[in-house]
């Protein structure tokens, strides 16, 4: 197998690329803990592909990064790439946004993954991006998932995020649909790296 470093101190987040690329054939391990990527893209995709890239070079390895977050049509897309930095902890975050959009009538929003592979030397090899239309509910729902997954509904489960069970949520998830799309053309990547 090959090494491939995740772009993050998250051991949630390393369980969760693992079961996404868990039949791919590659190793997958946390980035050093003194590594740290500041984030200062302005898209998801900028700052997937930074970190991803930093931690390719910095490590020599195969590097994977991803950035996601949530935007709302009424708030012009916010919070976008400053999603997790919208407050000190969900429920702030929450509180926030529902705060930001009032009584507004139109909630629809989006969750957008991008996700990016890098080569030893820091050159990007691959990238892919999912994204998840819903929208914001006016009270939270469900007791599952992080983050905003109380108050984004998805019109076609007729559920939130926190309300789905974590195979519906990956199957249906922007996170889930980039890890799709990069599993799609991974393999290329194995045969070039071979």
């Amino acid at each position: 197998m090959t090494l491939l470093v995740v772009a993050t101190g998250n051991p949630g987040k390393l369980r969760e690329m693992q079961a996404y690329l868990a039949d791919s054939g590659w190793e997958l391990t946390l980035k050093p803990e003194e590594l740290e990527i500041e984030e200062t893209g302005d898209t998801f995709a900028a700052n997937a592909c930074l970190k991803a890239s930093q931690v390719a070079l910095a490590t020599g390895n195969w590097a994977i990064a991803d950035d996601s977050g949530l935007q709302v049509d009424a708030l012009n897309g916010t919070p976008g790439v400053y999603s997790a930095r919208y407050g000190k902890t969900d429920s702030e975050r929450i509180a926030r946004l529902l705060n930001a959009l009032g009584d507004e009538v139109h909630r629809g929003a989006q969750f957008v993954c991008a996700v990016a592979m890098a080569r030893p030397d820091g050159a990007i090899a691959l990238q892919s991006e999912g994204v998840c239309r819903g929208e914001i509910l006016h009270t939270p729902r469900g007791h599952g998932g992080f983050g905003y997954d109380p108050i984004f509904y998805v019109q076609e489960m007729q559920l939130t995020f926190a309300e789905m069970t974590p195979e519906l949520k990956r199957r249906v998830s922007h996170r889930g649909k980039a890890f799709t799309s990069l599993l799609q053309q991974i393999e290329k990547v194995r045969n070039y790296e071979l």
